[in-house]
């Protein structure tokens, strides 16, 4: 354990952790879109930024990969950062204009508008949300270890979906990229026995029924993938069946338990 000093306040933290997750952990809000605690720092959105006081000397980085090492000291508000933050806003307003959450942080600092020109495309797959944070594509490819999803063109036109726009055979439909997802700019729609990616170029995901109540539950390449990674593995009676149909079996043995009847599976 070591000890960091955060707008004046004495936090603990641990070795390696970063100065953003030790003051999310305090209750001191510092702004992040790219950053999740399931992911390695990746400085891009620059919303983080903090300033580091070294005597009469000071520096300005991102919190989200600044360690936390013993005497450090950060400022989280001052006007210069503020001033920075509010141009990034202006930049996000300008990328993702339809971003609910884009526009409630701006305002939180004062911006209402931007001067910047506002990038509005008809029918774009992720509803003119999207502030290239680059979130869904590092959980996708580092966390679920697919890569369904990647950055497609450059500069302006840079953009996030399938390779070549076209539905991707190893999606697995986890719906992790819409989970993690800072602005909701990421939509999936669950029809009767598919789940389609809508963002992701219609990319159709069979779901899985289960055997009990019948009801189609969850896709089922995701859980194949996520049985595979059980330890212990799962029952082999309890894999076509649905959280509900699990949790209402559980709950029928343990009455019979309490009521002494014996429970067999």
């Amino acid at each position: 354990m070591t000890s960091i000093i955060i707008n004046g306040k004495t936090c603990a933290a641990q070795a390696g952790e970063t100065v953003l997750a030790v003051a999310r952990r305090e209750g001191i809000d510092i702004p992040a879109l790219c950053y999740d605690e399931t992911l390695a720092p990746y400085g891009a959105c620059r919303l983080c930024l903090v300033e580091v006081v070294k005597g009469e000397k000071k520096e300005t980085v991102t919190s989200c990969t600044l360690q936390a090492v013993e005497g450090l000291e950060v400022v989280t508000e001052t006007p210069e950062i503020n001033k920075l933050r509010r141009v990034l806003l202006e930049l996000y307003l300008a990328q993702a204009p339809r971003a609910e959450s884009i526009r409630k942080l701006a305002e939180k600092y004062g911006v209402g508008t931007t001067r910047f020109a506002k990038r509005v495309v008809r029918g774009d797959p992720l509803q003119n949300r999207c502030v290239l944070c680059g979130i869904c594509v590092r959980v996708c490819r580092d966390v679920i270890g697919v890569g369904a999803i990647n950055y497609i063109g450059r500069g302006q036109f840079t953009e996030i979906n399938t390779p070549f726009y076209e539905e991707n055979e190893v999606c697995l439909g986890c719906g992790a990229c819409a989970e993690v997802c800072p602005t909701q700019a990421i939509s999936l729609e669950d029809t009767a026995e598919t789940r389609v990616m809508k963002s992701w170029s219609e990319t159709r995901v069979p779901l899985k029924q289960c055997n009990v109540c019948g009801r189609y539950y969850a896709p089922e390449a995701f859980t194949s993938y996520a049985y595979e990674k059980l330890d212990p593995e799962l029952k082999a009676s309890l894999k076509d069946v649905c959280p509900d149909c699990r949790r209402k079996g559980m709950t029928r043995q343990a009455i019979r338990l309490s009521m002494g009847e014996p429970v067999t599976g």
